[in-house]
């Protein structure tokens, strides 16, 4: 793979700030099985194998099973997601994919109704924190490291 520069160290006051978001969430009240699902199925579908790697061995680390980490691509296929969590990966993936058709009247409704709007409003900042992510990582090649 090419080697490309690398944003933490060329402009370490931008990943400062991108690091600020991210402790915004960590102060979130959201549910850490909720966090690593969003930045997860974010991540497969941005394809960044370098945040693929990292927020699954976090999820395995935090107690996430194996089987639901596998399924996650198909998980509209299983019922191992509670209608909770399909929520809110049917709301990751319009937030990630929103040149298709933007976060849809129904999902943005259901999340609302079920989340409250602070909940929702720190759904869609996780989203769209690990999408802005996967889009660094991507554009730089970043290395996976063990």
């Amino acid at each position: 793979m090419e080697s490309r520069i690398q944003i933490d160290t060329v402009a370490p006051a931008a990943f400062r700030a991108m690091y600020g978001l991210e402790k915004y969430l960590q102060g979130c009240t959201w549910s850490g099985t909720h966090k690593h699902l969003v930045k997860i199925r974010a991540s497969q579908l941005n394809g960044c194998a370098f945040c693929i790697d990292m927020h699954t061995k976090e999820a395995l680390k935090a107690g996430e099973s194996m089987e639901r980490i596998f399924l996650l691509d198909a998980w509209r296929e299983t019922d191992v997601f509670s209608e909770e969590e399909k929520v809110i990966l049917q709301l990751t993936e319009e937030v990630t994919l929103i040149h298709h058709q933007g976060l849809t009247t129904e999902t943005y409704g259901r999340a609302l109704q079920m989340f409250g709007g602070e909940y929702l409003a720190q759904l869609i900042m996780a989203a769209t924190t690990i999408n802005a992510w996967n889009r660094i990582s991507i554009s730089t090649n970043k290395p996976i490291t063990n």
